[in-house]
C-alpha cells in the first residue's frame, strides 16, 4: 500500500512494517505497545481535496479509502457503512443556550453500532491474510459488529463475551452463525481469555486496540462530521468512551483533515465515562499517561470497562485536543436517553447516550460556554440493550377496555383534541 509509511509504537516510538508486526509492540507490551498507523500524507495531499469529496459519489465511509489500510477493494463487503446523519438539534440549542448543536447516530450502521465502521476494515484485513479462523472480545457491540461481517465470508468466527451481555447482542451474535463463548466473567476476563486463546491456536484478534486497524476504521466518523458540517469544525466533540479506540480514532481522523489542509481549526475532544467506570477520568485528573484498573459496573454496558485497552492513546488524544475526561452518573445516562429521543428522535442505548450526558454536564457546570458548538456522537441504537433503555422510562402505557367511554375516563382530565 503506496499511501502508508508504517506503524509506530505510541510509547517508545519504534517503527515498523507493515509486514514486520501484527499487533502490538513486542517491546512496550499489549497496554503501552499500541500502533499508530502512518500515512505518506505528502503524497495525498495534492489527491484528496474538497474538490475530490466533492465529485465523489460513494457515500459510505469508504468514500475516504486512500485513508484507509486495504489493500485489496475487490475484499470490501457490500454492506454500507457510515456517512450516517447529522442532526441539527435546535431544541436543544434552545434549551442548553448553545449556538449549535449536532446529533451523530451511529446507531444507523448494519449492526446497529459505530463498531461497524472498524470491522468493515478489520474484515478486510483477515480475509488479505488468507486466515481461517478470527475472533474478537467485547461488551458486545464490537462482537455483534464482526459477526455480521464475517458472516458474509468463509471465515470461521469465535466471539468471547461477558456473562452479562445484553440478549438483544448474544441474538445477533448467534443469528449471525458465530460460535459465542459466554465468559463467566467481566469484559476484561473476557477479552484477556480471548488474547490467549488466539496467540495459542493462531487466530486472527479484533479485539479493540491491539489491532492497529480498527482505530482507521472508526476515524472516518471524523471524518464525515467535517464534510457534513460543509468543513466547519465543531468546538466539541463529545465521545462515549470504554477501551478509548473511538475516540482517539476520531481525533486522528481529525488531525489527518487538519494536516491535509482541509479543515482549519480543530475540536476540543470531550471523552465520556460513566461514574462507575471511569478509570480514564481518573487518570486524567491525576495527570499519568496510564490508568489504574477499576472494578467496572454501570448501566451502560458497552462502555462497562476496568482496564482500558487503548489508554494510552485517548488520553493522549484529549491531551492535545485540549479537551477534558469527565463521567455521568447512570442517572445521568438514562435521563440523556431520554433527552435524546423526545429532543432530537434518535433511539439511543445507554453506553450511545453517554456523550449527551457529558454535554449536559459540561453545561451546568460552565465547561461549554454559551455560543458554543458541539457534537453529540450517539455510537449505539437503543434497540442493543432495551433492558437498559426501559430504565430510563417514568411513565406506564394506560389500559383501556375497547371502548371510548373508558378512553375518556381513563385521560380524564387530558385535552382530547
Amino acid at each position: 500500500m503506496k499511501n502508508i509509511s508504517g506503524l509506530k509504537c505510541v510509547t517508545c516510538g519504534k517503527e515498523y512494517f507493515l509486514t514486520q508486526i501484527e499487533y502490538t509492540c513486542p517491546d512496550c507490551g499489549p497496554i503501552l505497545g499500541t500502533l499508530d498507523l502512518i500515512y505518506d500524507y505528502k503524497l495525498l495531499k495534492n489527491k484528496l481535496t474538497r474538490e475530490f469529496f466533492k465529485q465523489n459519489s460513494d457515500y459510505s465511509h469508504w468514500r475516504y479509502l486512500p485513508l484507509l489500510p486495504v489493500k485489496n477493494q475487490q475484499l470490501i463487503c457490500h454492506l454500507s457503512v457510515g456517512w450516517t446523519p447529522v442532526y441539527r438539534a435546535k431544541k436543544l440549542e434552545n434549551q442548553f443556550g448553545l449556538k449549535k448543536v449536532w446529533v451523530k447516530d451511529d446507531g444507523r450502521n448494519p449492526s446497529g453500532s459505530l463498531k461497524d465502521r472498524a470491522s468493515s476494515v478489520a474484515v478486510v484485513k483477515a480475509l488479505e491474510k488468507n486466515v481461517k479462523t478470527v475472533t474478537a472480545a467485547s461488551t458486545g457491540n464490537a462482537a455483534s459488529s464482526w459477526a455480521v461481517f464475517t458472516a458474509l465470508t468463509d471465515l470461521k468466527t469465535i466471539i468471547f463475551v461477558p456473562k452479562k451481555t445484553p440478549e438483544a447482542k448474544l441474538t445477533q451474535l448467534l443469528l449471525y452463525g458465530a460460535d459465542v463463548i459466554l465468559v463467566n466473567g467481566n469484559y476484561d476476563e473476557a477479552f484477556d481469555l480471548c488474547c490467549r486463546a488466539a496467540e495459542k491456536w493462531g487466530w486472527y484478534n479484533r479485539s479493540t486496540a491491539i489491532n492497529p486497524f480498527l482505530g482507521e476504521g472508526k476515524k472516518t466518523a471524523a471524518l464525515e462530521i467535517c464534510e457534513q458540517l460543509m468543513w466547519q469544525v465543531p468546538d466539541y466533540v463529545f465521545v462515549p468512551v470504554g477501551d478509548g479506540c473511538i475516540i482517539q480514532g476520531m481525533w486522528k481522523g481529525f488531525k489527518e483533515f487538519y494536516q491535509l489542509k482541509l479543515i482549519n481549526k480543530l475540536p476540543k475532544m470531550v471523552g465520556v465515562q460513566a461514574e462507575g467506570s471511569a478509570p480514564l477520568v481518573n487518570a486524567w485528573n491525576a495527570g499519568t499517561k496510564t490508568a489504574e484498573p477499576v472494578k467496572a459496573e454501570t448501566v451502560a454496558d458497552s462502555i462497562s470497562v476496568g482496564i482500558p485497552r487503548d489508554q494510552v492513546k485517548a488520553l493522549r488524544a484529549v491531551r492535545e485536543s485540549c479537551g477534558i475526561f469527565i463521567h455521568v452518573s447512570d442517572n445521568e445516562i438514562l435521563s440523556a436517553i431520554s433527552t435524546l429521543a423526545k429532543s432530537v428522535g434518535v433511539f439511543a442505548e445507554p453506553a450511545g447516550a453517554a456523550g449527551m450526558a457529558g454535554l449536559q454536564k459540561c453545561i451546568r457546570n460552565g465547561s461549554v460556554k454559551s455560543g458554543e458548538k458541539a457534537v453529540v456522537m450517539v455510537t449505539g441504537n437503543g434497540l442493543k440493550d432495551l433492558e437498559g433503555v426501559k430504565k430510563s422510562i417514568k411513565t406506564r402505557p394506560i389500559e383501556v377496555e375497547n371502548i371510548l367511554e373508558d378512553v375518556e375516563e381513563k385521560l380524564l382530565g387530558r385535552p382530547l383534541r
